[in-house]
């Protein structure tokens, strides 16, 4: 009998024992063999699933967002001088081989 109440005493300590500021845990719901979800609870566990990841998720900060278009709006301009300029030497190499054929 005493077994019984430390077993059914130990549920109560440990949830005395989570502190308020400490994330909380995840738990997964396991699907048993040879039952399956209907099709509004795969909707449910998957947007479940899609919370629990964005929580994961480290957000970037303004700076790092305005950094960082800026580097690729930069990497695009250059890319299209680059391929403005081969489109302009290739455009006077087929002029000059019309001119020759002429």
């Amino acid at each position: 009998m005493a077994e019984e109440q430390k077993k059914a005493g130990a549920p109560s300590q440990a949830k005395q024992a989570v502190k308020k500021g400490a994330p909380a845990q995840v738990t997964t719901q396991a699907v048993k063999k040879g039952e399956e979800l209907s099709t509004w609870g795969k909707v449910k566990k998957w947007f479940r699933d899609m919370k629990g990841e964005l929580k994961k998720v480290i957000w970037p900060t303004k700076k790092q967002v305005v950094n960082n278009t800026l580097v690729a709006l930069v990497v695009m301009l250059v890319a299209a001088v680059c391929i403005w300029g081969f489109d302009q030497i290739a455009q006077m190499g087929v002029k000059a081989l019309i001119t020759l054929v002429k």
